[in-house]
This record gives structure tokens, C-alpha cells and sequence, in this order.
């Protein structure tokens, strides 16, 4: 795809990078973050930058410091919390430890409201601190334009230049204008158009889809059932049609009746998918396992046996589609490395180099809220677009212990029967995913007049923006109740039920 104009991100390791990214999509314009030892020359495309912070301090010796001469002067820069004080140290300012270390809300003391930076952010304006230095003596040519009762130099500006550092985070919401100062930035400042749009990104991707694979050449793409391979799978059929060929492999894991639901789906939109049933395949390998990660390898291992022997059956196969999205791409590049390095977790993860195919990513520029946002574009329907994560492993990393098919139909059960009071008690599109856990223990119980001994599941909901944080969903008690009772009468086999209520960290989302 022809790169837009865009706003470059040097990451030096804050917690908050990707937030940054995500603000600037938000408003129509693109961005790409990139390491601060992998930046990029300055093009014609790169409108303005943006410095991020970081857990370093600029005085330690190892600290990040890259040199910026190319930007400064050249485009628009933003130092945001560590990329001030790096702006500020690089030019004989002088940036000591925090008096008063400054964590939280704090408010603006004083504005300078003719800067293009802060135009619309009233003074007492709430923002976001989160620093352990401060910039004590700004170099000759920096001008203050907000401070804080506690922080003299929140925001500065250097003369005759587009540059400018802030000691707080507009990226997060508790940055009450925090949008209005990004948008000052990227579009009043740096005169970006605000034209990155779904809608713009389905015509240029497709245009380039069309101009990259050749006319006769066929893609396989490994299909889930989840929105990112779906909508990979709208984008490619919208631009090569039944040249697309989808692969949707049963792996035995998967939620109840799923297998032909997803078929079913894609069969309605037009897709070109060959669905295989390969579930006695990963049971067999599965056999006697109970080590997560050995489930996890030999459920990978299988899954690319059986993938790589049904591509072999698509003649004039040239290209391998992926579900690559964003944050894939960010989180395989280490800050610290020398290399660039993508993780192995992709959809049809490790394949193996014989199959000799070009690897296309239509998605890999896209976080998870702007890929929904190209689906619903495309007109994928909601029960797709708003599924919740899935594992790739799928079940196999919910039911703790040894794998069987009966196990597996256990959970399939009790597991259908909490996604579906989900939906309709209106709490599915509440959370960000929810699953049932079939733990390796039995309790006793008494139902009738009968003792039982009998298997326990676990209850898992959590909220969360990205999965990278969760808290555990704080659904009605008498919901939980309603779903607890259903289980226990009607998946003979199970008798206990509870709820999980660790957020994330430390636990994680899956207990596998």
C-alpha cells in the first residue's frame, strides 16, 4: 500500500507508546511507532514526530539517546514526559530527580493559550503525571508554555522551530485535553488531513492487493473464525475473488457446534473455504499430555501437518495470507535489540519454509479497533465482528490436565451455556472475553437424595481495552447464579461451580 503521510513515534520503552499510536488513529491520521535504534531517514511522508517516554532516566550513562538532528528543525517534533527531558538534555539543559515525585492527576497552574500546542486547553486543565525527574534549567531558547504548582517546566517550545516538549501524557484519558493538544499537533501543527478512514484503507488496500499478487496466482489463508483472519479473508476476496482459498481446520478445541457455525458464515459471504475435520488427529497427539506447553506444541505441530497437507492440494498456490495486525509487528521488535524479529504466535504460526510461499499481511498496519472498524466496512456480520479472542490452542488450554473427547464435550456444554446467557442477559459485548475452565479436581456434592463426586469448572469474564491488562468482569450475582445453576442440571458430569476473580497481572486471561 502507498505510504500515507504519517506521524513517526520513536519508542524508547514507555508503557504508554502503543496508547500514543492508538490517540493519533483516532483522529484520521496515521502513525507508525518505531524503535528510537531503528529510526527511520526522514521522507517526504513523515509529517512530524513524536518522542515517548520511558521507564530510563536521561542521566543514567546507558540511557536511550539517539541523535535527532535530522528531525529537529526539519518537522514538527512533540517530546512527551522522557522525550522532553531528552530534548532538553541533549541542549545543555539541566534535568535533575523530582522533588516531589509526581505520579497521577495534576492540574495546569498556567497556559500560555497563544502556543499552537495548547490552543483550547483551558488553565486548570487535568493532566496525567508520571515521572521521577524534572526538567530544573531549560536550555537558551526554550520558552515555557504551561506549568503545574509542582512543575515549573510542564510544556515548552523551542524558538524558531515546531518543537515542543510536555512533561505529562495526553495519550491517557485522565488527560482531560490531552485529544485536543494531539490533535493541535498532527493536524494544526504538522497539516495532516485526517483522511486515514476504514473506508480509505479498504480502496488502497485492495488496490494493492490487486497490484502485488499476480493475475493468476492463488492465496491460502488459515481461517479461525475470528475477526482478524475474517476480515484478512473480505479484504483478499474483495480484491482476487476465488483465488482466495480459506482453510478452517477442526481441531476438536473448538466451542460447541462452532465448526459448522463458521462454515456456515463463510459460505454466506461468498468465501472460497474448504473446511477440514481433523479432530481425531489433534486428540491422538493430545493423548496422555498434561504439561500446557506440551499440549501447546503438539497441538501446533499438528495443526501445521494438517494445514500444509491441505495447501499442497491448491495448485498455483504463489502466497500465504496472515491475520497479522498491528500490535503483532510492535511487540516483536525489542527497544533494546539490534534486530527485527516477528514472533512466532501468528495465526498459522511456524509453518514450514518448504511450502515456498510469499507471506502477504493485508492487516499488519491495523490495531484490534480499527481492524473491527475495516470489518464493519466490509459488512461482516456481528457475531463475527464482535466475537470475543479465542485461543489458537482453543480448548485444549482450558481444560487443565489430560485431554479426551469426553472432557472436551463437557466443557463444549458448560461453556455453551455461559457464552449464551451472556448474550442473552446483554453482558456479551460487556466483556472482552469470557470462557469456561474444566479444572483437573472433583468435589462432592449432593443432588436428590444422591451423593456425587464430580468434576468443577471455573467461570472466567474480563474487561480490557488490548488483552495486554484485564480486570475480572464484575458481572450481577444473579446472573452468576442463574448460569451456575443451568451448568450443574444440565452437564451431568459437573456439579461445583466458581467464579475467577484475578485480574490481570498477575494471573492471565487463560489459565493454560
Amino acid at each position: 500500500m502507498p505510504m500515507p503521510q504519517q506521524i513517526l513515534i520513536l519508542d524508547f520503552g514507555s508503557q504508554y507508546t502503543q496508547l500514543i499510536a492508538r490517540r493519533i488513529r483516532e483522529l484520521n491520521v496515521y502513525c507508525e511507532i518505531h524503535p528510537y535504534n531503528h529510526a527511520p531517514a526522514l521522507t517526504e511522508d513523515i509529517r512530524g514526530v513524536v518522542l515517548s517516554g520511558s521507564p530510563c532516566s536521561v542521566r543514567d550513562a546507558d540511557s536511550p539517546s539517539p541523535d535527532l538532528s535530522a528531525y529537529l528543525g526539519q518537522v514538527p517534533v512533540l517530546g512527551v514526559c522522557y522525550g522532553a527531558q531528552l530534548l532538553a538534555h541533549q541542549q545543555g539543559g539541566e534535568v535533575l530527580p523530582a522533588t516531589i515525585r509526581e505520579y497521577g492527576r495534576a492540574r495546569l497552574s498556567r497556559v500560555h493559550h497563544e502556543s499552537p500546542l495548547l490552543h483550547g486547553v483551558p488553565t486548570e486543565s487535568q493532566v496525567w503525571m508520571s515521572h521521577g525527574d524534572t526538567i530544573k534549567t531549560l536550555p537558551q531558547g526554550f520558552d515555557i508554555v504551561a506549568s503545574t504548582p509542582e512543575v515549573a517546566v510542564a510544556a515548552f517550545k523551542i524558538q524558531g522551530q515546531e518543537t515542543y516538549g510536555i512533561q505529562f501524557h495526553p495519550e491517557v484519558t485522565h488527560s482531560t485535553d490531552g485529544k485536543t493538544l494531539l490533535q493541535n499537533f498532527v493536524v494544526n501543527i504538522c497539516g495532516l488531513d485526517q483522511s486515514w478512514t476504514p473506508e480509505h484503507f479498504v480502496d488502497s488496500m485492495v488496490e494493492t492487493l490487486q497490484r502485488t499478487i499476480g493475475e493468476q496466482d492463488q492465496v491460502i489463508l488459515g481461517l479461525s473464525g475470528g475477526v482478524d483472519s475474517s476480515v484478512a479473508a473480505l479484504l483478499l476476496h474483495k480484491a482476487i475473488g476465488k483465488r482466495l482459498h480459506g482453510i478452517f481446520v477442526n481441531n476438536g478445541l473448538l466451542r460447541k457446534d462452532e465448526y459448522e457455525q463458521v462454515l456456515h458464515s463463510y459460505q454466506g459471504l461468498g468465501l472460497n473455504v474448504q473446511g477440514v475435520d481433523a479432530s481425531q488427529e489433534f486428540y491422538d497427539a493430545l493423548a496422555g499430555l498434561t504439561d500446557p506447553e506440551q499440549k501447546r506444541k503438539a497441538i501446533g505441530r499438528t495443526f501445521i501437518e494438517v494445514f500444509d497437507r491441505e495447501a499442497q492440494k491448491v495448485e498455483g498456490a504463489r502466497w500465504l495470507a496472515q491475520g497479522t495486525i498491528y500490535p503483532d509487528v510492535i511487540e516483536s521488535v525489542s527497544v533494546h535489540g539490534s534486530s527485527v524479529t516477528i514472533k512466532s504466535h501468528h495465526n498459522v504460526g511456524g509453518l514450514p519454509e518448504k511450502m515456498n510461499l510469499q507471506i502477504v499481511e493485508p492487516l499488519r498496519a491495523l490495531f484490534k479497533d480499527e481492524v473491527r472498524e475495516v470489518g464493519h466496512t466490509l459488512e461482516l456480520p456481528a457475531h463475527i465482528l464482535h466475537r470475543h479472542p479465542f485461543p489458537g490452542p482453543g480448548l485444549g488450554i482450558r481444560i487443565l490436565g489430560d485431554i479426551t473427547p469426553e472432557k472436551v464435550d463437557l466443557l463444549q456444554r458448560a461453556d455453551a451455556i455461559f457464552i449464551n446467557g451472556l448474550k442473552e442477559h446483554g453482558l456479551y459485548e460487556k466483556v472482552w472475553q469470557a470462557g469456561v475452565m474444566l479444572l483437573p479436581v472433583q468435589s462432592v456434592g449432593v443432588m436428590g437424595d444422591e451423593r456425587t463426586y464430580e468434576r468443577v469448572v471455573a467461570l472466567r469474564a474480563v474487561t480490557s481495552v488490548d488483552g495486554m491488562t484485564a480486570d475480572w468482569a464484575h458481572l450481577p450475582y444473579e446472573f452468576l447464579a442463574e448460569v451456575s445453576n443451568k451448568i450443574i442440571n444440565q452437564v451431568r458430569g459437573i456439579n461445583r461451580v466458581v467464579y475467577d476473580i484475578s485480574s490481570k497481572p498477575p494471573a492471565t486471561i487463560e489459565w493454560e
